[in-house]
C-alpha cells in the first residue's frame, strides 16, 4: 500500500489546488474591478445608500455582484489558464456592464425610486440584471 502523501490523490491536489486559488484571486479581482466600476457609473451612489440603511440599494447592488459573478464563473470554468480567464472575464464584465446600463435605462425611474427605498424597483432591478447574466453565462460556457 502507498504511503498516503504519495498517492496519486494527494499530489493531484497537491499541484492542482494553488492553482485553484491562482484562478479563483484572479477571478475575484476582476469581480472587484468590474463592482467598482458599475458602482462609479451609476447614478446614484448606491455604496452611500447601502451604507445610510437603505435595503432597496442593498438589493440592486447584490443583484448586480451576483450578475457579474455568474458570467465570470462561466468563464472560469470554460478556461484552462490564467491568460484565458482574464481574456474570457474581462470582456464578459464589460458587456455585462453594458447590458446593466442598457437595464437601468429601460426601466426608466429606477434608479430614483431605489433611491427612495423602493423594494418592487430594487427587486426588478436585481431579476433584469441575473437574468441577464444567466444569458451571458451560458453563451460563455458554450
Amino acid at each position: 500500500m502507498p504511503a498516503p502523501i504519495a498517492s496519486p490523490e494527494i499530489l493531484a491536489f497537491a499541484a492542482g489546488f494553488p492553482l485553484a486559488l491562482l484562478h479563483a484571486a484572479a477571478t475575484l479581482l476582476i469581480l472587484t474591478a468590474g463592482a467598482a466600476l458599475y458602482a462609479l457609473l451609476t447614478p446614484h451612489r448606491e455604496i452611500a445608500l447601502i451604507r445610510e440603511g437603505n435595503t432597496a440599494a442593498a438589493i440592486s447592488f447584490g443583484g448586480v455582484l451576483a450578475g457579474l459573478a455568474l458570467p465570470l464563473a462561466a468563464a472560469m470554468t470554460a478556461s484552462a489558464s490564467l491568460l484565458e480567464i482574464i481574456m474570457w472575464g474581462a470582456p464578459t464584465v464589460v458587456v455585462q456592464l453594458l447590458v446593466f446600463r442598457l437595464v437601468d435605462l429601460l426601466l426608466k425611474g429606477l434608479p430614483e425610486r431605489i433611491q427612495h427605498g423602493e423594494m418592487a424597483a430594487a427587486a426588478l432591478l436585481a431579476g433584469a440584471k441575473l437574468a441577464s447574466a444567466v444569458v451571458l453565462a451560458a453563451a460563455v460556457a458554450g
